[in-house]
């Protein structure tokens, strides 16, 4: 905005503002009718959006204008100007659009658009005629919208081993487990909406064979499916404990929706809980379980949690955060048995628990791409369009492991939004649009009122900058190697987040 400059607060933009309140960068928020609409300027165009993001309900006034396209400021989700369209995850709908008259040096907000549609493409040459995806998490679906949102007519099959339509998977460790979301958010999609777009959701169907050179796939129970594209996005697997007791009823993993369903059907009865393992999943799990008031001790062999991770400063953050929500940790310690009331540690400490979480990581789930004769390293080794090694097989989510143009490193990323990104852009490339997977990984990780955003890609680093106070909850943590930066984590600070991810993503361009 230009210095000295002051914009109505939230005006009726049916009524105009003047157009020299509006830099060209600038967004302003108002409204139209009830609905609040964004306005943002590029160059000598005024456009006017819905200014709430379709993901998570928030406000993009606090996001970035980057090229002709807003950035929300929780998610990374991204929305185009002109048309509204979501044009990366992990928002799946558009925004509207209203018509925007400039006159007399004012801009004023006229009828809502309709939103736009693509024309249909028909199988023809050069097209599959078939689309068999294998996995109904994130990139899996994904990819089956993207297919019909770009006119693709062919017959589109996705094969998902769960007992549950597509979900909202990040919300499982998180709200979901803790009470605060409703069972009726959790789902990606209304069973309608594969109906309609002609999407062959099959649930229970696990595919054990692949056959690459008459283009079938397996089913178990003797189905066996062609296809003329495949894209495999069969996840990864969480990691089983290998301890007397591991196998107990008290004991559980969260991985699925039916996984958080029977953690939260347990947790009603348990009161003395213990989670096995300070990631992600077992911290978010931790506070969860501590906002329905439950006992909970974590326990895990680091000294500080999240410290490979995230670097010492914000693993002591984590920490401190969830000993105030009265979490216990017991660190430099594994577990040697588990008991029904009782899991003993390796320190020889007995901690009384009725409930016990594990989670401990998880692998890519790379068998059935093994046994098709796919090169695989640590993951499905696929190329920049995210194509295997096999002819008309594509491969995304988890388990791709994919050659980063940023950093020049292969890279095999476990987070639910570069999943989705990958799966849109998969299903670009097997209608033959030659699109390169050039998206910056980001991930977030939400604990109590505190949500930790992750941007670019560090496995390892010779130099930490620290910006703030991670103590306070208001930082900017920068990991180098080799004079390079590499990934940014942000609290409190969503700006500087989406602000590190552009300029990361510029660093690809170049």
């Amino acid at each position: 905005m230009r210095p000295g400059s002051v914009l109505p607060r939230n005006p009726d933009l049916t009524h105009g503002v003047a157009l020299a309140v509006l830099a060209d960068g600038d967004m302003l928020l108002g409204h139209v009718g009830e609905e609040p609409v964004l306005l943002a300027r590029r160059g000598a165009e005024v456009f006017a959006m819905g200014a709430i993001c379709t993901h998570y309900n928030a406000p993009l006034a606090d996001g970035i204008l980057v090229g002709e396209t807003v950035r929300c400021p929780w998610h990374h989700a991204c929305f185009s100007l002109r048309t509204g369209a979501a044009t990366r995850p992990p928002a799946l709908n558009p925004v509207a659009c209203w018509r925007v008259e400039q006159r007399d040096e004012m801009v004023f907000v006229r009828e809502k658009l309709l939103p736009a549609s693509l024309p249909a493409r028909p199988v023809t040459a050069g097209t599959p005629d078939s689309v068999v995806i294998v996995g109904g998490g994130a990139a899996g679906n994904a990819a089956a919208e993207a297919l019909r949102q770009e006119g693709y007519t062919g017959s589109v099959t996705l094969l998902s081993a769960d007992d549950a339509p597509p979900c909202d998977r990040p919300n499982l460790s998180k709200d979901y487990l803790a009470g605060a979301a409703q069972e009726d958010w959790i789902p990606l999609r209304p069973a309608s909406f594969y109906v309609e777009r002609g999407i062959d959701l099959r649930l229970r169907a696990v595919v054990t064979a692949i056959d690459p050179v008459a283009r079938t796939v397996q089913i178990k129970g003797g189905s066996l499916l062609h296809y003329g594209a495949l894209l495999l996005a069969t996840g990864a697997e969480p990691i089983r404990l290998t301890v007397p007791g591991a196998a107990l009823p008290h004991v559980h993993l969260l991985r699925s929706l039916a996984d958080s369903r029977t953690l939260i059907t347990a947790a009603g009865t348990a009161q003395r809980c213990v989670i096995i393992g300070a990631s992600f999943i077992g911290l978010e799990v931790a506070a969860a379980l501590r906002a329905r008031g439950k006992d909970v001790h974590v326990v895990a062999p680091e000294a500080c949690p999240m410290e490979r991770i995230m670097g010492r400063a914000i693993g002591d953050m984590i920490r401190a955060l969830h000993e105030a929500h009265g979490v216990v940790f017991h660190l430099g310690a594994t577990v040697t048995e588990i008991a029904p009331q009782t899991v003993t540690l390796s320190t020889g400490q007995r901690l009384a628990g009725d409930l016990v979480v594990v989670g401990i990581g998880v692998r890519p789930a790379v068998a059935l791409a093994e046994r098709a004769g796919l090169t695989t390293d640590h993951g499905v080794v696929v190329d920049a369009y995210l194509a295997t090694s096999v002819e008309g097989i594509f491969a995304a989510g988890d388990i791709a492991r994919w050659p980063d143009s940023r950093t020049g490193q292969s890279l095999r990323v476990e987070h639910w939004v570069v999943a989705e990104r990958q799966g849109q852009v998969a299903a670009h490339n097997m209608l033959g649009q030659r699109q390169r997977f050039d998206a910056v990984p980001f991930f977030w990780s939400q604990h109590y009122d505190t949500t930790i955003a992750y941007v670019g890609h560090a496995e390892t680093w010779d130099r930490l900058d620290i910006d703030g106070d991670p103590a306070a909850h208001d930082c900017t943590v920068t990991f180098w190697r080799g004079g390079r930066r590499h990934a940014v984590v942000t609290v409190g600070r969503d700006r500087d987040s989406l602000r590190a991810e552009a300029a990361f993503e510029q660093e690809s361009d170049a």
